[in-house]
């Protein structure tokens, strides 16, 4: 393969940048996706207080100390013990291949359905796929792998890898080490210290039983083809090839990396070879920087700009949209920071992004746009509190309240930007900055401050366009190639999802 060839589907030109239909607003006919789902389709879990119970760890580990550290090196040292290969690292021996990447996947409903069929159109001819973080939502629970993973994606023929993110480890990613690395074994926390140390010990959430037999009947009658079996070393693992080597990293609850994580990421970080970063903390999001804390010392980020390991791209899954950053450092070079969490979770807004101050606005991508973002918002609030009248927007009067609070370019040529008074009410209400302002601690209305647990129900819905996204990665001997696919649920889009964003690295 010539690295002037673009191997996969053409882009199509139609996407959401161009026109409304592009988006998904209006959809021509209905997407196959729903003869895919289950007979019964879960319902929004974080409706149920239970799920809240269940996923109480996030809350004791940002109060009382993360205890992931700690139940990673048991973890890791069981698998040392049962022999894993050396540096954690798989080898490939193609210097030309594919995968496909998506992050946050859902919790089995149409959401996650809808971003089915583009997958299986534009990324059939890869040669593996990576989960970014979040792969069982909401609560991490071993149970939930067969309507949650191996049915979705029962007909990707390669295997599939994953680096964990702070929703696998509720349960104390017993779960996730399971499934993919073929770990069973409880790795409970230590007893915490202090005056308060008996309330985690009280309340944190310990690992359930896992059933292997039916996990094992779930592989067989979903995922049980030869081509589809992975072997992954670890949480945190290498994928080496020729071309390019791809990193994975655990970021636990918190996003901190331990130490020896972080000593095991300077050694396969090292070397002239180009390197791709996956983590479950995206590095730059929402115009901000978060570099990644190391137990003991350094940040994730300086390993990745450090010029003598040759970083070209970190890709990080949590945040439930898509963005890209082309951050240029002193030295000339340009890392690209992309965020990838739009796989099938419920959706986190862009329209709260404020006017790119990390790059100039106009190298700044995101999706959905910021205009449909809050489009959708508005309709959903108008739903909510029963003022539709008052609250919706159409896209067109939401991209032109979008450009007149940020001072970017409207998008997709609308005739007349100027916004109305009843638009810029509802952009301040819906949590829109203004220009390169820090955006506020709280909207108005709850839409990004409030604990997600509780505001994700207002971003989710089960009609289209959904604003799912993926990424296919193409890799030659001197390019690397990164496009954004939408999946907007819509049966126009599903043989030929629209390209969101596409970015050729050189590799050399």
């Amino acid at each position: 393969m010539r690295a002037e060839e673009s191997p996969g589907p053409a882009p199509v030109t139609d996407n959401s940048r161009t026109s409304e239909a592009g988006a998904g607003w209006a959809c021509r006919k209905p997407g196959t996706f729903q003869e895919l789902l289950p007979e019964r389709v879960p319902d929004f879990s974080w409706r149920r207080p239970a799920v809240l119970w269940r996923s109480r760890n996030d809350v004791l580990a940002r109060l009382f100390g993360d205890p992931t550290d700690t139940i990673r090196r048991r973890c890791v040292a069981a698998l040392r013990e049962r022999g894993t290969p050396a540096a954690f690292t798989v080898h490939r021996a193609a210097p030309e291949f594919s995968f496909v990447l998506l992050g946050d996947t859902g919790e089995g409903d149409k959401s996650q359905y809808a971003v089915v069929p583009p997958l299986l159109h534009a990324a059939a001819d890869t040669d593996f796929m990576i989960i970014a973080s979040d792969v069982i939502y909401p609560a991490g629970d071993a149970g939930e792998y067969p309507e949650k993973f191996f049915r979705p994606y029962k007909d990707y023929p390669g295997p599939i890898y994953a680096v964990p993110g702070n929703h696998d480890w509720y349960d104390g990613l017993r779960g996730f080490l399971h499934i993919f690395c073929d770990l069973d074994e409880d790795c409970s926390p230590p007893r915490w210290r202090g005056t308060l140390g008996f309330l985690p010990r009280l309340l944190w959430r310990r690992p359930g039983t896992v059933d292997t037999a039916a996990l094992a009947e779930a592989r067989r009658t979903y995922r049980g083809a030869p081509g589809q079996q992975a072997a992954q070393p670890g949480p945190y693992w290498a994928i080496d090839t020729p071309s390019l080597r791809i990193i994975g990293i655990d970021t636990g609850i918190t996003g901190r990396v331990d130490r020896e994580q972080g000593a095991w990421l300077r050694e396969v970080s090292a070397g002239p070879k180009p390197k791709m970063l996956v983590t479950g903390k995206p590095i730059y999001v929402d115009d901000d920087h978060r570099p990644g804390p190391i137990e003991g010392g350094g940040t994730v980020d300086e390993i990745v700009r450090d010029p003598a390991h040759h970083y070209v791209a970190a890709i990080g899954g949590d945040i439930h949209n898509y963005q890209h950053y082309p951050v240029p450092l002193d030295d000339g070079r340009t890392i690209h920071y992309l965020v990838s969490g739009g796989g099938g979770a419920f959706m986190h807004g862009t329209h709260t992004i404020p006017r790119t101050s990390v790059v100039d606005e106009s190298r700044f991508r995101c999706y959905p746009l910021r205009g449909d973002s809050l489009s959708r918002y508005s309709r959903l609030y108008g739903r909510w509190l029963r003022l539709p009248r008052l609250f919706e927007l159409t896209p067109e009067e939401a991209t032109a309240v979008i450009e007149h609070r940020l001072g970017i370019e409207p998008g997709r040529g609308y005739l007349d930007p100027r916004p109305s008074r009843r638009a810029r009410f509802v952009a301040g209400m819906l949590g829109v900055p203004r220009g390169r302002r820090a955006r506020p601690r709280f909207s108005h209305l709850p839409v990004r401050k409030l604990p997600q647990r509780f505001r994700s129900e207002l971003a989710d819905w089960d009609t289209p366009p959904f604003f799912k996204s993926f990424l296919r990665v193409d890799v030659t001997e001197s390019e690397l190639r990164i496009r954004c696919y939408a999946a907007t649920g819509c049966g126009d889009h599903e043989t030929s999802p629209p390209c969101e964003d596409e970015v050729p690295i050189p590799l050399r």
